[in-house]
C-alpha cells in the first residue's frame, strides 16, 4: 500500500452482476495527488473497479456490493452520502469523448449550472480557468459558441477533461480515455494527466502497458477481478513480485 496519505481506497470489495462476481475482496489504496494505474486483460474487472468508486454502477440493474470504498475516510455507500455531491467530487473522463450536442462554452459550464451558478462573468472565468487547465484554451478561445462536435476527437476529449474540472473534483477517474483517439492526442492526454495531479488524485484505467509505465507512480494489477499485484509503478514494471505480473507485462498473455 502506498505510505502517501490515501485519498479513496477499496477495502475488502467485492462486486457482483446477478450471480457472477465481478470483483472479489479488492485492497487498493489510492494515494492523494498521486496517478494510480489500474491494468489487466480485457474483462478483469477494471473499469468495473473505477465505476465503484463514484458509484457509477449504481445504475447498474442486478447488481450487488460487499465492502467498503472509503473517500477521505467516509464510506461512499453511507446513506449520509449525497450521490450527486459524490461524482462532483469524484469526476470521471470515459472511454470515447462525450460531449454534449451544446456549445464548447456550455459544455464547460454544464455543471456548473446544473449547481446552481447564474452569474454570468464567474461562468465565463471557471469555462476559461477549466479549458486552460486541460490544455484547450488556446486552440478554442475564439469559437466557444461553436457546437462541440465541430472539435477533433483528441479535443473532444480534452473538452471533457475540462467539464469534469469546471466542478472542482478533488479525484477524477479516466476509463481507458486515450484508446478513441489518435497518438498525437493520446501525447497531450499524457501530458495533462502528469500535469493534473499536482492539484487532483488520478485513476487511470488502461489496456497500453506504456501508458501505464508513464503516467502512474502506482499500478494496481487485476486478473479475473482479483487484485495479483499492488505496487510502485517502477517496481512492476521492472522487478514485479509475482510471475502472473511479469507475464502481463511482457505480453505473454492478455
Amino acid at each position: 500500500m502506498p505510505a502517501l496519505k490515501p485519498k479513496i481506497e477499496a477495502r475488502g470489495l467485492s462486486f457482483y452482476y446477478e450471480s457472477k462476481l465481478a470483483l472479489k475482496n479488492l485492497q487498493i489504496s489510492c494515494a492523494e495527488k498521486q496517478v494510480t494505474a489500474i491494468i489487466g486483460p480485457s474483462g478483469c474487472g477494471k473499469s468495473t473497479f473505477i465505476r465503484t468508486l463514484n458509484r457509477m454502477n449504481d445504475v447498474v440493474p442486478g447488481t450487488k456490493i460487499e465492502g467498503q470504498v472509503l473517500l477521505d475516510g467516509d464510506d461512499i455507500r453511507s446513506p449520509k452520502i449525497d450521490v450527486v455531491e459524490l461524482r462532483r467530487r469524484v469526476g470521471m473522463v470515459f472511454q470515447k469523448p462525450n460531449p454534449f450536442p451544446k456549445s464548447i462554452f456550455d459544455n464547460v459550464a454544464y455543471g456548473l449550472r446544473i449547481n446552481g451558478l447564474r452569474n454570468r462573468d464567474r461562468l465565463e472565468q471557471i469555462v476559461e480557468k477549466s479549458l486552460k487547465e486541460a490544455a484547450l484554451w488556446e486552440e478554442v478561445k475564439n469559437r466557444l459558441g461553436e457546437n462541440a462536435f465541430a472539435l477533433s476527437g483528441g479535443q473532444q476529449q480534452r473538452l471533457c477533461i475540462a467539464r469534469a474540472l469546471a466542478v472542482e473534483p478533488e479525484v477524477i477517474l479516466f476509463d481507458e480515455p486515450c484508446s478513441a483517439i489518435d497518438p498525437i492526442a493520446t501525447a497531450k492526454i499524457e501530458d495533462l494527466i502528469q500535469r493534473m495531479k499536482q492539484h487532483y488524485t488520478i485513476v487511470i484505467v488502461t489496456h497500453n502497458m506504456q501508458q501505464a509505465a508513464r503516467v502512474s507512480d502506482y499500478t494496481a494489477f487485476l486478473m479475473l477481478g482479483e487484485l495479483v499485484e499492488f505496487d510502485v509503478t517502477k517496481k512492476i514494471f521492472t522487478a514485479p513480485a509475482n510471475k502472473l505480473t511479469e507475464d502481463y507485462i511482457t505480453g505473454r498473455f492478455g
